[in-house]
């Protein structure tokens, strides 16, 4: 399978070095424009494993971002001096998604 993230995960950019297409028979390179050589789509595949391991691997860190408190909450609560109640509210989510 060619994806856009084994691609980039071999350290290619897309519409730079390559472009892909998907004409409803599964995704093929269209036009590859890298000074380097077009790598084998078992290369491509092992690149996409890898970044689904790595993006796998950070969905704490996503989860966590969506419910930490914003930069205006963050801001409030230092001007209310108010930072054991946002520190509190971080911990709670840090603990509802551990590492």
């Amino acid at each position: 399978m060619i994806t856009a993230q084994g691609l980039q995960q071999l350290g290619f950019t897309p519409e730079v070095d390559f472009s892909l297409q998907n004409d409803g028979d599964g995704t093929y390179i269209r036009s590859w424009m890298s000074a380097s050589p077009q790598p084998s789509e078992a290369e491509i595949e092992t690149a996409h494993t890898e970044w689904q391991a790595e993006y796998d691997a950070q969905e704490y860190a996503r989860l966590r971002k969506a419910e930490y408190p914003s930069i205006e909450e963050c801001v409030h609560a230092i001007l209310d001096d108010d930072l054991e109640a946002l520190q509190a509210k971080r911990a709670e989510i840090k603990a509802r998604y551990p590492k």
